[in-house]
């Protein structure tokens, strides 16, 4: 069936292609004629002298003077039987005549027809407006068909038929919610009888919402593999011509063909390039709205008993027109949100399969590390994983390709080539070993799993990756707050070490800004403003921008506010790294010379400076496997980490000692 629909447009637009062609050649060729006829003649021009040249030296035979030339026989020369012709322009002169007589040469002069040339003159000039108008009418004509030059007012869906997509559900990891959704209702398509003896109608429409990357046009091309229907696939730009009411005669078109060939899927992607919000303001477009129009009207018209569904994907929900939500046309909204753990462990799994792997990987590790990435950024993780393995001779991926490959999707590729001076090392150095050693300072900050001062092609002269115990949807207030000083920490070190402060910390200040403001302005954590929301977030699945609800005189003080928090961080980064500046000093001097370290050496450093006692530690930890023998952390990754939040809270511990000897000595 596509292979004929494929067929019959191509057909179509050849006819087309054809019919301009015959008519713009036919239409040259006789413009073409008509001049031709009007200034058919002799065959070689002559100027005017060499004319009167000629008549006196009596080679003139005879003279035909017309209406805009004159026209020359010269006598014949030896062996010719006729005389050659040239032509002249006319030139006003009162002696010819005379000349030509007392020459001998035989002359006349033609009275012109002014009604034939006017008649030429007319075709000439009028002939060519005629077919261009007709052309343009026939366009039009055309299109309000849903036909057009070339196929302009036709729908170009690109159509598939059962499993021509090569995705199913089995390709898709990580969206169970949304799978489960969409299965129904392939399965009311493939088994409508056991709905409808319920009373049960199959949805019209399903939008499918998300972030960029989540999946949401996989799931639809999966919808297709496992229908086994027509599936009409398209993006929303596709309806959008410059020629205005294309749009909407696109948009009968392909419900046209879908009805024809019911039951089927329709698919729209990025549906928000048509079905903005009708609101009048500067930037609608009439040309869109005529579309949306037209599209709201056909999902009214066709009977949900036909087996036609139309799924849709968008990624800016809010700024859809209320009209193409409502019950009845999309009566179902399916998320595709960033997957969790478990769904990240799933998407490794299936973009992994087919890649060769030794006995070192281990997916869960890979998923804790890359909270946050969507479905796209596993699999590119995974291929730059196997591109690493390659490069290195290696004949499988191994554990260190994976994290090589987060951290070159999440942060760029290292850039050794970089030359930094002793002095930048230095600074850069203590700037990211003061937010480790703050990190496991702090009982509620994420564990170090590595640091490095080697650049990286995204800006970054080093960083420190933290890796989270588990999995987590909400965080507290004192989670937040240790952020912050966690944040402010590398600018806090180089103000102890140098008594200075650079350009390194521009980064950590605006993403501490962000937080200590949602802080105040979102979740409700200021004990001045309380719980008022002050900001809202527009486009949740983009770029989550924050649109103050507030007055002027209400945003200077959240200003204060904001201030007032990150001084306090900013304080309590100084007191921590200056109270363990032997711990800072001799982690950053060993960075210098390794330019990367892992969070065991970190944490071995950090261990035999600060005089943790490694069996002590290991009680603990025992005591804790004993109390909770279920969650007794089994797996070795989990008993490591484990073993970091012992070795926090002990000296998260000591710290809240020396911070209560040095107030009673104060006091």
């Amino acid at each position: 069936m596509d292979n004929q629909n494929k067929n019959q447009n191509n057909k179509n637009n050849r006819q087309g292609l054809s019919f301009i062609l015959i008519v713009t050649l036919v239409t040259t060729l006789l413009v073409m004629a008509l001049y031709q006829f009007q200034g058919a003649g002799s065959d070689q021009e002559i100027s005017y002298n060499e004319f009167l040249k000629m008549v006196d030296d009596g080679d003139v035979e005879k003279v035909v003077i017309q209406s805009n030339q004159i026209v020359i026989t010269a006598k014949p020369e030896d062996g010719e039987r006729v005389g050659r012709e040239y032509y002249t322009g006319l030139v006003q002169d009162d002696t010819l005549s005379e000349r030509l007589y007392d020459a001998g040469v035989d002359y006349e002069q033609e009275i012109p027809d002014t009604t034939s040339a006017i008649v030429i003159q007319l075709l000439a000039t009028f002939l060519p407006i005629a077919l261009l108008v007709g052309m343009i009418v026939w366009m039009t004509r055309r299109m309000s068909k849903g036909g057009g030059m070339m196929g302009i007012g036709k729908s170009n869906a690109k159509m598939y038929v059962e499993k021509q997509t090569g995705v199913t559900f089995r390709d898709v990891a990580g969206q169970d919610e949304a799978k489960e959704s969409l299965q129904e209702v392939v399965d009311f398509l493939h088994n409508p009888g056991k709905y409808t003896s319920v009373g049960a109608k199959l949805p019209k429409g399903a939008l499918l919402v998300g972030p960029p990357g989540t999946g949401k046009t996989l799931l639809a091309k999966a919808v297709a593999g496992e229908a086994n229907v027509p599936f009409f696939s398209l993006s929303g730009s596709a309806f959008v011509e410059m020629y205005v009411g294309v749009g909407a005669s696109r948009v009968r078109d392909l419900f046209k063909q879908a009805q024809q060939m019911a039951p089927c899927i329709i698919f729209i992607d990025e549906i928000d390039a048509i079905g903005k919000s009708r609101d009048n303001q500067l930037g609608s477009n009439d040309e869109r709205e005529q579309t949306l129009n037209q599209l709201l009207a056909e999902m009214d018209g066709f009977e949900s008993n036909k087996g036609l569904v139309l799924l849709a994907a968008t990624n800016r929900p809010e700024i859809l027109d209320p009209a193409l939500l409502r019950p009845g046309r999309f009566d179902r909204r399916i998320i595709v949100e960033k997957p969790d753990l478990k769904g990240r462990i799933d998407v490794l799994k299936v973009h992994s399969k087919d890649v060769r792997m030794d006995e070192t990987v281990n997916l869960e590790e890979i998923a804790l590390a890359t909270s946050g990435a969507v479905g796209s950024d596993l699999a590119n993780m995974i291929n730059e994983a196997a591109i690493n393995a390659v490069k290195h001779g290696r004949n499988a991926v191994c554990q260190a390709d994976l994290f090589e490959a987060v951290e070159v999707v999440l942060v760029g590729k290292e850039k050794k080539d970089r030359i930094m001076s002793q002095e930048e090392r230095r600074i850069v150095s203590y700037h990211e070993v003061g937010h480790a050693l703050v990190s496991a300072l702090q009982k509620d900050a994420e564990p170090v799993q590595k640091i490095t001062i080697v650049p990286r092609t995204m800006g970054a002269l080093g960083y420190v990756m933290q890796t989270p115990e588990e999995e987590k949807f909400l965080n507290t207030k004192k989670e937040l707050e240790a952020m912050l000083v966690g944040m402010l920490a590398g600018r806090a070190a180089e103000e102890i070490v140098f008594d200075t402060v650079t350009t390194g910390a521009a980064n950590d200040i605006e993403k501490a800004t962000s937080i200590a403001r949602a802080m105040i302005t979102q979740y409700g954590m200021s004990e001045k403003f309380g719980l008022i929301g002050l900001e809202s977030i527009q486009n949740r699945y983009l770029d989550g921008r924050p649109v103050s609800n507030c007055g002027q005189e209400t945003a200077s003080e959240i200003d204060h506010e904001v201030m007032k928090i990150l001084k306090s961080s900013y304080e309590e980064a100084k007191r921590l790294l200056s109270e363990h500046r032997s711990s800072l000093d001799k982690i950053a001097a060993f960075l210098i010379e390794k330019e990367t370290i892992t969070g065991k050496e970190f944490m071995q450093i950090f261990y035999e400076v600060e005089g943790i006692d490694p069996e002590t530690k290991e009680k603990k930890k025992e005591e804790r496997i004993a109390m909770n023998p279920v969650e007794g952390i089994e797996e070795s990754s989990q008993e490591e980490k484990a073993e970091e939040a012992d070795v926090q809270e002990t000296v998260a511990e000591a710290s809240d000692d020396v911070q209560t000897e040095n107030n009673m000595i104060e006091g």
